[in-house]
């Protein structure tokens, strides 16, 4: 078969020849790989700095993709904890990781939306649950996956969504899919600060895509501003695209009631994830949630790892 192989973790993944996988356990299955997507979480794996990582080299980027067995089922996976990922033109499926698609289904949405949405709608059903009516703020908001933790929030019964990112047309957008306000990040520290605690003081629950030096001024900015503090704000940790780490005053914790949590990998188990795919699915399949996938082959892949997007959209190889 032929795959994206990471040969060095310095360098994009190439087009090459690669050994075919073979199904050996007692729920895996081989199949036709239609699309794949190229998300942050796969970036991170090719050139090692996932926390997942553990050093293997050859391997085969890609976390999830949707594909067809011999009998014709369309399913959506997640890959196995392997060197063997999904951005290949076969790929192994523990069936444990797989849900089934309905037929009509477009892969290409699936593969574009999964991931990304699955950050928060795991964060905010099986880390915390949601209570209807609350607010919530999306920190990252102008990324893919904080554009669809914005919709996911409304979609699970926030009462008031806010956006807070960077790239102004990236903020413009974001009304349009369900923000009822946005605050940039850009500017000053003070300035920075002053606009989230006017505007997002008293949410219920941060999804924090970005952490590193925006969560290190927007905690206590958030806090200080808000008029009960023995009100609790849940502060979920998902991403760190600003940076890996923050300097924490420990009287912020007692001075508030602050609760601290991250959702990803190992925090909710692999079933746990599993188990929330299919409501997951059937939005992006109903439509309930905006994707705009960017489809380039496979055999592009070392050009497609460079390619710029548009807001919103994601790339999406097809074998």
């Amino acid at each position: 078969m032929h795959a994206a192989v990471v040969r060095s973790f310095g360098s994009p993944p190439r087009f090459e020849s690669f050994p075919t996988p073979s199904a050996s356990g007692d729920h895996e299955v081989l199949v036709n790989v239609l699309a794949t997507g190229l998300h942050p979480r796969v970036r991170s794996a090719a050139n090692g700095s996932h926390y997942t990582s553990d050093g293997t080299l050859p391997l085969i980027p890609g976390f999830d993709a949707v594909g067809r067995t011999q009998e014709g089922e369309l399913l959506y996976f997640v890959a196995t904890d392997t060197a063997l990922g999904t951005m290949a033109e076969k790929a192994v499926v523990d069936r444990r990781r797989a849900i089934a698609l309905p037929p009509g289904t477009d892969p290409a949405d699936v593969a574009a939306a999964m991931n990304p949405g699955m950050s928060s709608w795991v964060a905010l059903r099986s880390r915390i649950s949601l209570r209807p009516g609350s607010s919530v703020l999306v920190l990252g908001a102008t990324g893919n996956a904080g554009q669809l933790a914005v919709q996911i929030a409304g979609h699970l019964g926030a009462g008031r969504v806010i956006g807070a990112g960077r790239d102004p047309e990236r903020l413009r957008l974001l009304k349009g899919v369900g923000a009822d306000e946005t605050v940039s990040l850009t500017g000053d520290d003070k300035t920075v600060a002053d606009r989230l605690g006017q505007a997002a003081a008293d949410v219920d629950v941060v999804i924090d895509y970005l952490w590193g030096h925006v969560t290190q001024q927007a905690m206590p900015a958030l806090l200080t501003a808000r008029a009960d503090r023995s009100k609790a704000l849940t502060w979920i940790q998902i991403g760190s695209t600003a940076g890996q780490n923050i300097t924490l005053p420990s009287s912020l914790l007692r001075a508030a009631n602050l609760n601290i949590m991250g959702s990803g990998q190992g925090s909710v188990t692999t079933a746990g994830i599993v188990a929330e795919l299919p409501p997951l699915a059937e939005q992006i399949v109903a439509g309930t949630l905006s994707v705009d996938p960017l489809l380039i082959p496979l055999s592009q892949v070392e050009q497609a790892w460079n390619t710029p997007t548009a807001p919103g959209q994601r790339i999406v190889l097809t074998p």
